[in-house]
């Protein structure tokens, strides 16, 4: 069936609610591991935007099949990461960079099978922002729609590739060739955030995300680590999750962030967790809250994204009127049992809750 989807959650015209998810369909549901080629065409590609994926890849390449991936590349510009080539390199995948002046703006993904071709035409890029939160179309045609138009994964890519553009393959044994210097470095020192990440997430609380919080020391329910649970969306909301933890029975991928506690007036490192082969959720570290009672089910949790890795968390109670505030904007609904999230630029946040920048920075 072919679907068409304009995300984050904005329109469908299947069950799919957006691009990771008619990928997921493609590369995952539908698709036998070993099967074929997976095919990745982008102009813009970093770390966060495969994260998803790699296990997928990797279990694909190890079965005997291929993946292939054309990235836009620039000595200039932030096209493509070197952290998202290594990684699917090292996974085993076929790595080619455009090095052009106009800079390679197609965008599709897609399989090419024993059974047929499926393809994802859409506006978004293999990056974080392109998978979840940016407003990006995406229109999955099925293998009897490509069969109908006579479409070939195969013949694209070798249209592609025998053009006379400036092609180059990086090789993980040589880091010094030419390919690696139109890569740009997603974890180089004093990165500037993009003004347009410069948002805070508003999340409603659940009760796994407060029972630790209100438990009392010693008691069963405050066994365990204390976590929140984010967005599956949050792909654009945190730095590269580049930390990888292939021990136990799934893989995970991990950053580490400077988590101001603005409630509890301290700073602590703290751990952001993806469970690429479990439930596929970000868990977000809390502990400092564990047994302060500051916050139960129900109540608001704001998360501000300050810098690359610095953000601030402050608590909302119910009834408050900051909280009668901040509740509108978390629309979006996580599962089932009513935990909802949204976003809002910083400076709206800022003039919500009533507080002057200057009073942030120094919080």
């Amino acid at each position: 069936m072919n679907e068409l989807t304009l995300h984050p959650n904005v329109y469908k015209t299947g069950t799919s609610k957006g691009l990771i998810s008619l990928l997921e369909r493609t590369w995952v549901r539908e698709h036998t591991p070993g099967d074929g080629t997976l095919y990745i065409i982008s102009g813009f590609a970093n770390y966060n935007g495969g994260v998803r994926f790699y296990d997928t890849f990797r279990r694909h390449i190890d079965d005997g099949g291929k993946v292939v991936a054309i990235f836009g590349g620039s000595t200039s510009a932030r096209l493509t990461s070197r952290q998202v080539v290594k990684e699917m390199l090292e996974a085993g995948a076929e790595v080619h960079l455009i090095n052009r002046k106009r800079i390679l703006h197609a965008k599709s993904y897609g399989t090419s099978s024993s059974t047929g071709q499926t393809l994802v035409v859409t506006s978004g890029n293999f990056t974080g922002p392109g998978m979840s939160q940016n407003i990006e179309l995406a229109l999955m045609l099925d293998q009897s729609s490509t069969a109908s138009l006579k479409f070939s994964w195969d013949d694209m890519v070798a249209s592609m590739l025998a053009q006379k553009w400036e092609f180059y393959q990086p090789d993980l044994a040589k880091p010094s060739a030419p390919a690696w210097k139109l890569l740009y470095d997603e974890e180089a020192a004093g990165i500037k955030l993009d003004e347009t990440d410069e948002v805070t997430m508003i999340l409603r609380l659940s009760h796994a995300d407060t029972a630790r919080i209100m438990a009392d020391p010693g008691t069963k329910a405050g066994k365990g680590t204390q976590y929140f649970w984010l967005s599956k969306d949050s792909f654009d909301f945190l730095p590269p999750l580049t930390i990888l933890n292939r021990r136990g029975y799934k893989t995970t991928y991990s950053c580490l962030i400077d988590l101001n506690f603005v409630d509890l007036k301290k700073t602590e490192k703290m751990r952001v967790t993806f469970e690429a082969e479990n439930n596929l959720d970000f868990r977000l570290g809390t502990g400092p809250l564990k047994f302060t009672k500051l916050a139960s089910k129900g109540d608001l949790a704001a998360i501000t994204r300050t810098g690359e890795d610095k953000y601030e968390l402050r608590l909302f109670k119910q009834g408050t009127p900051q909280y009668n505030s901040l509740s509108p904007y978390a629309i979006t609904f996580i599962g089932h049992q009513g935990k909802q999230y949204g976003f809002l630029a910083n400076a709206e946040f800022e003039a919500v809750i009533g507080l002057s920048r200057t009073r942030r920075l120094n919080s």
